[in-house]
């Protein structure tokens, strides 16, 4: 019970991240945290303008050298600096970013809850509908009455993406006072109204399929993670698979990206390490004493995850599977002494 009490709480822990997260991204640009301001032209970043010198140089108050050190302390270096973390960062832990902050993942989680509770099904294009009883004994029935509230929330998303977006790009207060007010110029009311429409046939229709082929931000974390044999990754043990037989593949209805975590790191080329996998497994080994098949592994566990698909190396053996999340938690219950 101690590894479902972990696994539940890690669970909670990335809900915070991802709800704070999303507050975030909704209010950086009234707050001035982040934003590229066009009519400006040129970024803001808490509260000051962030610009590359090159007015100056143009107006002749500047000399070449001035603009050669602004582009270089506030244009390259920042940018290496962003670029080059995300990528070690990816290269170590996949898309973790992905799974744990992205306020897009984080619609794409809340619409499949509501979609099940309607359909069964997580997407509209999942071939089998979900049995009703979660891992953690939970049931969820399908009801058709949920229809209006999943086309709801998808619609309110859509358009608060569009509102969050076009604050990015203009005034914050501009935009919210012109909603307010109802004084929209011609080109705002365009772009509301298209990306709002896009969002929500992507919300309702194409979420997963964006997520995993869309994406570059999501593309380029995964080539770089696909880059690192020894990578964390979802290790199962395949030594024990005959326990798998009564689960009704639990692993895979919990995945919001309907992947098969049980497979190679090759097929889980759109993992987004959010772990609701091993939370399920958790919850449906929670009674065996060797505890959960399903884990994050890194180091030279992961190598049978990467390798396994060309027949180079035998399943792990139990002493090489570790518990590697990124937060530290306890080993799993596998790989305590028996």
């Amino acid at each position: 019970m101690n590894r479902v009490a972990d696994v539940t709480r890690l669970q909670r822990r990335r809900l915070g991240l991802q709800v704070g997260f999303f507050i975030l991204f909704v209010l950086a640009p009234v707050l001035d945290i982040f934003r590229i301001d066009l009519n400006l032209k040129h970024l803001i970043f808490f509260g000051h303008d962030w610009t590359l010198g090159l007015d100056g140089f143009l107006a002749g108050r500047t000399g070449i050298a001035d603009v050669a050190l602004n582009l270089l302390l506030r244009g390259f270096i920042p940018l290496a600096a962003v670029i080059g973390g995300g990528v070690w960062l990816s290269w170590k832990y996949g898309r973790l970013y992905c799974g744990w902050l992205c306020p897009h993942f984080s619609v794409v989680e809340i619409l499949n809850r509501w979609m099940r509770r309607a359909s069964a099904k997580q997407s509209l294009w999942d071939r089998r509908t979900i049995p009703p009883r979660d891992p953690d004994g939970a049931v969820v029935r399908a009801d058709p009455r949920y229809w209006p509230l999943v086309v709801a929330l998808a619609i309110f998303f859509a358009g608060l993406w569009a509102v969050t977006l076009l604050t990015y790009l203009l005034p914050p207060s501009e935009i919210y006072r012109n909603l307010w007010q109802g004084t929209l110029t011609r080109n705002q009311q365009i772009f509301l109204t298209v990306a709002t429409l896009v969002f929500s046939v992507e919300f309702l229709f194409a979420r997963h399929l964006f997520c995993r082929f869309g994406c570059a931000v999501g593309l380029f974390q995964s080539l770089a993670w696909m880059a690192n044999r020894q990578a964390m990754v979802i290790g199962f043990d395949r030594r024990r698979a005959n326990h798998c037989t009564g689960c009704a593949s639990a692993c895979e209805h919990v995945c919001p990206m309907r992947l098969k975590p049980r497979t190679i790191k090759r097929a889980m080329f759109a993992c987004t390490q959010c772990g609701r996998c091993t939370t399920a497994c958790a919850h449906v080994q929670a009674d065996h004493p060797a505890g959960t098949l399903l884990q994050w592994v890194r180091g030279a566990a992961a190598l049978d995850q990467t390798g396994r698909d060309f027949g180079l190396r035998p399943a792990p053996l139990a002493r090489h599977v570790t518990d590697a999340s990124p937060l530290g938690h306890s080993r799993l219950a596998a790989n305590r002494k028996r």
